[in-house]
């Protein structure tokens, strides 16, 4: 049979016959031998030619990578420079910025950024070096934040206007107890005499370690542990000063991270050094101390306020939320009747307060019987404590202890900074550094040590003076019975000269460091009256030495021989410097008032004194007594160390705060 070949275009035609209907039009019927259309055909289709589809995705990951990239950003601080950099060459004025920023960190030299840091360069001269970019940084982050909203929320001005002023009323109630600061004092040898440190560097290239990467230890099987897991937690802090109870608040809030809690701090007042400590740490910092700080505090677990200056915030937030007293721990660190009487409106409303000795909740709960004040609860104490990381250098056993930085090991090291700091500061063997570390003001009683310190120098160089007219006496007796004369003038002017210099050197002996230069929480006014008492008094000024206000005092400590705690009024409201002091075994002489007579045990641990120029004559008796007895002053640091690793090292403290966790924060 002839086979009949079809052209394409046939077979084309053919192909589309069978492949359509092949059944007329009107016929009826019947079982087709198609395979039958699968469902789902359809959707993939329709996913394949929708477009909204795409744009959804791509917006999706977008928005995604939006939120990633701002996270990074706002939490990730080392590496803003390197991401500023990607897909080409870093603006000039970005990059100043940054490493603006990093020399002004608060482990480098120049740590506290709002002041200027005076130094010696490399030839021997004196350079200042100025430093303001928190303020800037502060500013700059709100116009940014202000902006957003504006572009997000346009309807939100008039609620950033109302936030704005309350944001200037609150900072001008948070500066009502204090007097209006001069501007601040040059902070250079002319007006000093001598300024020195802070020695961060150092202490970081003698130790071979440094806390820079080191923001909290939790201990994982303690119950302050499980308590804090997964909470959340606000923390108000009254300022950022490099005193007692931003610190505690900040080392609160890093302990709270390393337990697995989520943080934010409120700051009432942005002055001083400790934000850039903050970011380091990775403490969020709610922008907003109004409606948002407000928000961000109903939704916490506990919300613990660091001072009695926090009065105004907390009762805005009552007044905002009615049932928010019940959150509140109040962890008081003031003993002054000006800042009860500011707190007292709310001192009943809070669920808890927090006391950090025995002495000021007797003090505290005395004026609310007189006020008539019934609180909600028992007051709880909680002592303040030695951190990891100075208890570490210190060689007192902590969490940061490795197999090759044993205590042992800390303490040959600690040694060998004592050596380089001392010889930094101009020091010999035998010299005895008296050293006071704290905001320079009136209560603290700086002046008051300054008068005690020329008193005890005055009668050092009379004992001196006494002692060598008897050596005078008896080397005359010799040179004549030697020689069979009276003395030759040569011979009397070198025996003279010889006693001049042991006179200088007795002058010497009696060496005082003074902090905090620089600090916000500094009275300019006192501090000049302290510069005109020690220009009237040459030979006071030559044994004083003046360093800046740093959070890096384990270099500080190690180069010490005795602490004086001179604190005035009540008394100081506990101490965490004195604490501090004794782990780094030295003799602590103190007032015989408030929080310090519960640490200290005179004549055990340290010396005590009566406040006021009264008790000038009695801390010139116990400076002097340390100073001719070097033993019975290292018998003293050594108790003292004894009694701090039992009582107020970092596991006591939050052992304590256990109690606050149960009875205070939500179920």
């Amino acid at each position: 049979m002839e086979e009949v070949r079809l052209s394409p275009l046939r077979q084309t035609s053919v192909k589309s016959t069978l492949s359509g209907r092949s059944t007329p039009r009107g016929s009826p019927r019947g079982h087709s031998g198609r395979t039958p259309r699968r469902e789902g055909r359809g959707a993939v289709q329709w996913f394949r030619s929708s477009r909204l589809v795409y744009w959804l995705l791509l917006i999706t990951l977008w928005t995604y990578l939006g939120f990633y990239v701002q996270s990074r950003w706002a939490h990730d601080n080392e590496n803003k420079v390197e991401f500023l950099r990607f897909g080409g060459k870093l603006r000039k004025d970005v990059l100043h910025v940054e490493k603006s920023k990093e020399m002004g960190g608060v482990g480098n030299e120049t740590s506290d950024p709002l002041v200027s840091i005076t130094g010696k360069d490399d030839a021997g001269g004196n350079k200042r070096t100025d430093v303001s970019l928190s303020k800037k940084d502060d500013g700059a982050s709100r116009r940014s934040l202000s902006s957003r909203q504006k572009t997000k929320k346009p309807g939100r001005a008039s609620r950033s206007k109302i936030s704005g002023k309350q944001k200037v009323s609150k900072e001008v109630e948070t500066k009502a107890l204090d007097d209006e600061q001069d501007p601040q004092l040059p902070m250079t040898n002319a007006t000093y005499g001598k300024l020195l440190g802070p020695f961060g560097s150092l202490e970081d290239r003698v130790l071979e370690w440094s806390p820079h990467r080191r923001s909290g230890t939790c201990d994982r099987k303690s119950d302050f542990k499980r308590l804090v897991w997964s909470r959340r937690f606000v923390l108000v802090f009254h300022e950022l000063s490099m005193t007692g109870a931003p610190i505690s608040m900040m080392e609160l809030a890093s302990e709270l991270l390393s337990c697995g809690a989520t943080v934010n701090a409120v700051v009432l007042s942005r002055r001083g050094g400790l934000m850039q400590e903050l970011n380091r740490r990775r403490i969020k910092v709610v922008e907003d101390k109004g409606e948002v700080s407000f928000k961000t505090a109903m939704k916490a677990d506990l919300v613990i306020a660091g001072s009695a200056v926090c009065t105004s915030w907390i009762d805005q937030y009552m007044n905002h939320h009615p049932a928010g007293g019940s959150q509140i721990a109040w962890w008081i660190m003031e003993n002054r009747r000006e800042y009860f009487d500011r707190a007292k409106p709310v001192l009943d409303r809070v669920k808890m307060l927090i006391f950090l000795s025995e002495s000021q909740s007797k003090q505290w709960l005395t004026w609310c019987e007189e006020e008539h004040i019934k609180l909600r609860s028992q007051p709880v104490i909680v002592p303040l404590s030695v951190n990891d990381e100075l208890a570490f250098v210190a060689g007192i056993p902590s969490s940061l202890n490795t197999p090759t930085l044993t205590p042992e090991k800390m303490k040959e090291k600690r040694q060998t900074l004592r050596e380089s700091v001392r010889a930094e500061l101009g020091l010999t063997d035998a010299d005895m550094l008296v050293m006071s570390l704290s905001s320079i003001n009136p209560p603290k009683g700086q002046l008051h040590l300054l008068e005690s310190v020329a008193l005890a120098l005055a009668e050092r160089e009379q004992e001196a003076q006494r002692s060598l007219k008897g050596v005078i006496r008896k080397e005359k007796v010799s040179l004549s019975s030697k020689h069979r004369l009276r003395g030759s003038s040569r011979q009397m002017q070198s025996v003279s000269h010889t006693l001049d210099k042991g006179v200088t050197k007795l002058k010497q002996e009696l060496k005082v460091l003074l902090g905090s230069v620089g600090s916000k929480s500094n009275k300019v006014g006192y501090v000049k009256e302290m510069l005109s008492f020690l220009s009237s008094n040459g030979n006071l000024s030559k044994s004083v030495i003046w360093t800046p206000a740093t959070t890096r005092v384990a270099s500080l400590y190690s180069a010490a021989d005795v602490y004086v705690t001179n604190s005035q009024g009540v008394g100081e409201t506990f101490g965490r410097v004195t604490i501090e002091a004794m782990a780094y075994g030295l003799a602590v002489v103190g007032t015989d008032a408030g929080g310090t007579k519960e640490m200290v045990q005179h004549n055990v641990t340290g010396l005590l004194h009566s406040m006021g120029r009264s008790g000038n004559k009695e801390l010139a008796r116990n400076l002097l007594f340390l100073l001719r007895n070097p033993d019975k002053r290292l018998q003293f640091g050594i108790e003292g160390r004894r009694k701090v690793e039992k009582m107020y090292m970092k596991q006591h403290m939050y052992k304590r705060f256990v109690d606050v966790l149960v009875k205070c924060m939500r179920p």
